[in-house]
């Protein structure tokens, strides 16, 4: 069956076997799976006394490991006058423990022209993911740049709910913006501010942060050549839920945080959801060489409290079918502690902190390319950590992956 053929099919099957008008439609796919070796220490906090107690425990394991296996269609359709119809349905396929087609892979639809540029609506790549997301080299799922090296790994990833307009290319430069409108949805969490209600369990950003733009992006970039530069910037439009933070009926009492520290309450929030974030990115890539520098600066994203500075280092070199790969990160959140409460009567009191200081992240991998569309790779991953949130940790991945 040609491809065109197959991806018709598909098409028809998406939409319920009904009529289907494709001008140009492609149906593409990547499958990849790895064998990951994970190492994670442990975690702990201080309890009003001074103690340390352990709130988590780290653990080592073997594991069959999907990393981020899609299938998809994407198409265009010419309107005529220099517009075209342009639209991509992408759905996440789990090869080892099912839950296929339910993740925010991109789904959007939109206009394109050939003079102004494009419009698209749905679930998208955000604008800061593609200025800083040229240092995401790594094959495996246990990369750092997403999981810990890079501060936008949960809202400069994919955003749903999203508008984006994308510039035309004016010799090498370029920009878009995206606005996030997430809507409204009652609380069904009595622990959290109604504010922060998720609309479903897909969505990446909680529902009410605003009764209008809950988040918008933007970005600028030039490419010439081998060259690439990108600024990157996003911010939340959300209430700093004072009121619910300054509640003493919202913290357990001392003596409950005295038997278990870990139900200490923390008077912010990470990310600052009225918060905001920038990134500057710069690469070079000719011949057998590449690589980019990030630099990001901001306390939008969830593993922090408070601003925190992140600048990470890629470097690959290509020689026949080989590739090898290497990065190095330093994270710097604000130093310091990050104080406890608890409620006693109708006060709300310290009962201890929580440190977190600098991360330092490592990664070396190999890959070998059997063609342009398969190939396996090893893998190592490390991070350092001198902190009471998350402890050190390593990861082995030995994975193959083939494109189609």
């Amino acid at each position: 069956m040609k491809k065109s053929t197959l991806a018709l099919a598909v098409a028809a099957a998406l939409t319920g076997f009904g009529s289907v008008a494709v001008a140009d439609t492609t149906l593409y796919g990547s499958a990849r799976v790895s064998v990951d070796y994970n190492d994670l220490d442990s975690t702990y906090v201080t309890n009003a006394r001074g103690d340390l107690v352990r709130v988590f425990t780290g653990f080592t394991a073997w594991d069959v490991v999907n990393n981020s296996s899609r299938l998809g269609v994407r198409g265009e359709e010419d309107l005529g006058g220099g517009l075209s119809a342009i639209y991509q349905y992408e759905f996440g396929v789990d090869m080892t423990e099912g839950g296929n087609f339910n993740s925010n892979r991109p789904k959007w639809v939109g206009l394109k022209g050939t003079s102004w540029g494009s419009v698209t609506a749905g679930t998208q790549w955000t604008p800061y993911y593609n200025v800083m997301g040229i240092a995401d080299i790594f094959n495996s799922s246990a990369n750092t740049f997403i999981q810990r090296s890079y501060l936008g790994a949960t809202y400069g990833l994919r955003m749903d709910n999203s508008l984006v307009y994308t510039s035309p290319n004016w010799s090498g430069f370029g920009f878009q913006a995206m606005l996030v409108m997430n809507g409204d949805v009652s609380s069904n969490d009595p622990t959290a501010p109604s504010q922060l209600a998720k609309c479903s369990t897909d969505n990446k950003l909680p529902c009410n942060l605003s009764d209008s733009i809950d988040m918008y992006q933007l970005n600028a970039t030039y490419k010439n050549g081998p060259f690439f530069a990108g600024l990157a910037y996003m911010a939340l439009d959300g209430p700093g839920f004072g009121s619910f933070f300054n509640d003493p009926a919202n913290y357990s009492t001392i003596q409950e945080v005295r038997q278990n520290p870990s139900l200490a309450g923390i008077k912010y929030t990470a990310p600052t959801w009225d918060g905001d974030q920038w990134g500057l990115a710069l690469g070079y890539n000719a011949g057998p060489f590449a690589v980019t520098l990030n630099y990001e600066d901001g306390d939008v994203n969830p593993l922090y409290f408070g601003d925190t500075q992140n600048i990470y280092v890629t470097g690959a070199y290509t020689f026949g079918n080989n590739t090898i790969r290497g990065f190095y990160g330093f994270m710097s959140p604000d130093k310091g502690n990050v104080p406890t409460f608890a409620r006693q009567g109708t006060n709300i009191v310290q009962v201890g902190d929580l440190k977190q200081d600098d991360i330092d992240n490592w990664g070396l991998g190999y890959q070998y390319n059997f063609s342009k569309r398969t190939r396996v790779w090893v893998e190592y991953i490390g991070s350092s950590v001198d902190s009471d949130l998350i402890g050190d940790s390593q990861a082995v991945s030995i994975g193959t992956r083939h494109d189609f």
